[in-house]
């Protein structure tokens, strides 16, 4: 194998890796076929070559890949710890957390990360303006801060990260009037500094220097967007796509460079701009991977926004949004507990799965059809066995019929043996029901021939 640092060098090269094979394994691809979409930037593997040496089992995202959820982990200033953070790391791979984000802002930045990668399967994304920012207010920040985060996490082995690159100076006149101004904390330190200092993004104007070093390891560029609407009155405005043009342009001169990118989206955006903010990503994006925060798809909702994200999420993954970030039940009050981890990842994997079933993925509705035999045969061992959370349909389902007889009981304590249409359907003569049918059909001829 040449000695390239990429895996869209390795693939542009026409070589596969062992990363791509294991993608095509997991995706039940031909490893070609994983290549190809590798080198025209469809397909991305977040593997940072300091990661791999550990205990990753990469995976991608994109186009051809079964749609994928990310988690959102990490402290806060007011609350959590590193045990607490690793475990709910576990917490969200053992839900099917696909990748897993650190976003801690809180004490012993550094050591949270170490620990999560160390711990960590899946691959690991970071927003490294958090750590900048940690030590100094955002007039002291500079240019030589944010690329020493990039390159110290990179060194760590961080696997993607969040830069907001496409943040212009231009742009921030386009959020005077937004309902919600700006929501993305990146975006929104970045456009706090270029007004202070009145100069262009720092990381804007460095983005050769975060691609030098983007190559290097291997990471893959999460280009955020920092101007992302907050609310359903501020999408798809002036200054969301305005941003969504320059990281079109900052998309291709990554791929120039071998480095792997990946685009993220909003945010709040109504059921009728769905479709079309995925298909005018993909168009500008020039078919990159695209990644989504939800969307929310209505503001009224505070404590059930993981319902209200999600509903989003499956009709963009539909459409062809590439990879999910899930939103907890504390989004826009908290920083997320166990509970609210698996409460969003549970939403999420529905969302994911309702998606692949949409796009006509192989194989997909296998799981669906699997559990709805075993529903009409009642075999309820097997639906507990095959549904997403089996403890908690067991649970339900105990609840009100506990004793083992009734795992074998033809009802439930909805109908009962008596109103079950599935129960009293299996009892149906089909020799009665055909002729039946035969006689009313002959019934209707003779009807229509008097007429």
């Amino acid at each position: 194998m040449s000695q390239h640092s990429t895996q869209l060098q390795y693939a542009a090269a026409g070589e596969i890796t062992p990363q791509m094979a294991r993608v095509a394994e997991r995706e039940e691809l031909d490893p070609e076929t994983v290549r190809a979409e590798i080198a025209s930037g469809r397909l991305i593997i977040p593997a940072n070559h300091n990661h791999l040496a550990g205990q990753l089992d990469p995976m991608g995202i994109g186009a051809v890949a079964r749609v994928k959820i990310n988690a959102n982990i990490g402290n806060s200033p007011t609350t959590s710890s590193l045990d607490e953070e690793v475990g709910k790391l576990d917490l969200a791979v053992r839900w099917g957390a696909d990748t897993v984000m650190d976003l801690s802002t809180g004490a012993d930045i550094d050591g949270t990360r170490e620990a999560i990668l160390a711990a960590s399967t899946v691959p690991i994304g970071t927003v490294p303006i958090y750590q900048s920012i940690a030590d100094c207010d955002v007039p002291s920040l500079t240019a030589d801060d944010l690329l020493e985060a990039i390159e110290h996490q990179a060194r760590q082995g961080v696997d993607y990260m969040t830069v907001h690159c496409g943040v212009l100076l231009e742009h921030l006149p386009l959020v005077q009037h937004r309902v919600t101004g700006i929501v993305s904390r990146g975006g929104g330190l970045l456009a706090q500094w270029m007004v202070h200092h009145r100069r262009q993004n720092p990381l804007f104007e460095r983005y050769d220097d975060i691609l030098d070093i983007a190559a290097a390891y291997d990471v893959t560029l999460s280009l955020g967007d920092g101007l992302r609407p907050g609310s359903l009155a501020d999408a798809s405005d002036a200054a969301q796509f305005a941003e969504l043009e320059t990281l079109g342009e900052l998309t291709l001169r990554a791929w120039e460079r071998g480095v792997q990118v990946m685009i993220e989206g909003p945010g709040h955006i109504p059921l009728d701009q769905l479709e079309m903010n995925v298909r005018k990503q993909k168009e500008i994006c020039h078919g990159a991977p695209f990644y989504t925060l939800g969307p929310l798809v209505t503001d009224i909702a505070p404590g059930y926004d993981h319902i209200t994200s999600a509903i989003g999420a499956a009709i963009v993954g539909w459409h062809g949004t590439d990879m999910l970030c899930y939103v907890t039940p504390k989004e826009h009050l908290g920083l997320p507990n166990p509970e609210d981890v698996k409460q969003g990842m549970i939403a999420y994997r529905i969302a994911a799965h309702a998606a692949d079933i949409a796009r006509g993925r192989q194989g997909a509705r296998d799981r669906d059809d699997a559990l709805s035999r075993a529903r009409f045969e009642f075999d309820w061992e097997r639906q507990f066995e095959l549904s997403i959370d089996p403890d908690t349909a067991r649970a339900y389902h105990d609840e009100t019929l506990p004793d083992d007889y009734f795992k074998t009981a033809e009802f439930c304590a909805m109908c009962g043996p008596k109103f079950c249409p599935m129960h009293n359907f299996r009892d149906v003569d089909w020799d009665d029901v055909l002729e039946l049918a035969r006689d009313s059909e002959a019934a209707g001829s003779e009807f229509s021939a008097s007429g």
